[in-house]
């Protein structure tokens, strides 16, 4: 089955070949099957932002291109479970909101309401996560971490600062204006709909200057993810396939030889659990303490896999899938981008 309305966003935005592509590869939510034609409601734009971001999200994920290829050659789909950015809460962020304001500005337009706080003390972080409101167990969530410099060194906020301050604000104030009147109204007219939403997957990106090798291995020292956020700015950091036995197929991965991460993460309430391939290598760009431009390999994006079990709802009186996360997983799923490479 295929919305029209984010059929039609999807072709002007990837083309018609990357549109039937990614609508093979993914489950379509069962609320996308009544729509008005001319007329995008939130949920149908925020499901075609999530759709592009996942294809995206392949493009710098071989493993996870190769995964879900298999998937659609044996008949199967991807159930888009949750993806996740992160984000630094730091003043001197350039044009650019600070920390989850970023997002949170399209977010909530969209429908997404916040669903979870997950301290992440030992990154010194913090996770939140956003579920839609209309569909929340069939949209794909997102997990927006938020980085706190001020709980590192004075060098290390001094390197955030020369990274970040550079950034651009992707929202034009015509994109802005567009989001508040999503908001208020719930929709938008196609058209609209679809001037929005290259501006809106265009933020899931790196909107700061190309980052100082010296800077990095500062970072680097100090905190892995501030160092990923470097090269690889708000983009999707991960995209999460809900199956249905997580141990089963981290077995069957590693017996393909995928670089698969050697334990599976338990949460606390034994009904979330979730593994992940080690993040793909790409090849990035520094500029080195002598103004040249060099090429250095380092840990980009990656591809998660979760089983969520249902628990009992007392109040409803039915069974419902656990939508919550873990902050124990959190973190030990953070580790699949903590290793860099070599320089070139």
């Amino acid at each position: 089955m295929r919305n029209p309305n984010i059929e039609r966003l999807l072709v002007d935005l990837l083309g018609r070949e990357k549109t039937d592509a990614v609508f093979s590869m993914l489950t379509v939510p069962s609320i996308f099957s009544d729509w008005e034609t001319d007329a995008v409601t939130r949920a149908e734009l925020a499901q075609a932002m999530n759709m592009a971001l996942f294809e995206g999200l392949l493009q710098r994920s071989p493993n996870g291109r190769v995964y879900t290829d298999e998937i659609v050659e044996k008949g199967g789909s991807v159930f888009f479970d949750h993806g996740a950015l992160r984000t630094v809460r730091w003043p001197h962020n350039g044009a650019l909101p600070p920390g989850e304001a970023a997002f949170t500005r399209i977010l909530r337009p969209l429908g997404f309401g916040l669903s979870g706080r997950y301290p992440l003390d030992k990154l010194r972080m913090i996770g939140r996560t956003y579920a839609h409101e209309d569909a929340p167990d069939e949209i794909a969530q997102f997990f927006v971490s938020e980085l706190y410099p001020e709980r590192f060194s004075e060098e290390f906020q001094q390197c955030v600062t020369n990274v970040l301050q550079t950034s651009r604000d992707p929202l034009t104030p015509r994109a802005v204006s567009l989001l508040w009147e999503l908001e208020r109204d719930g929709l938008l007219p196609f058209e609209t709909a679809r001037e929005l939403l290259p501006i809106i997957v265009g933020a899931f990106g790196r909107q700061h200057d190309v980052p100082r090798e010296s800077d990095y291995e500062t970072l680097l020292l100090e905190s892995a993810e501030m160092a990923w956020i470097a090269t690889e700015g708000n983009a999707f950091n991960h995209a999460t396939d809900r199956v249905a036995d997580v141990f089963a197929l981290a077995d069957a991965e590693k017996a393909k030889g995928r670089p698969m991460k050697p334990e599976v993460e338990r949460s606390r309430s034994n009904r979330v659990f979730q593994t992940a391939y080690r993040a793909d290598t790409v090849e990035r760009e520094f500029r080195a303490s002598d103004g040249r431009c060099i090429t250095r390999e380092v840990p980009g994006s990656f591809y998660e896999f979760i089983t969520r079990k249902r628990e009992f709802d007392t109040t409803t009186g039915q069974w419902k899938t656990d939508l919550r996360f873990d902050a124990g997983n959190a973190q030990g799923i953070f580790k699949m981008t903590s290793t860099p490479n070599a320089a070139k």
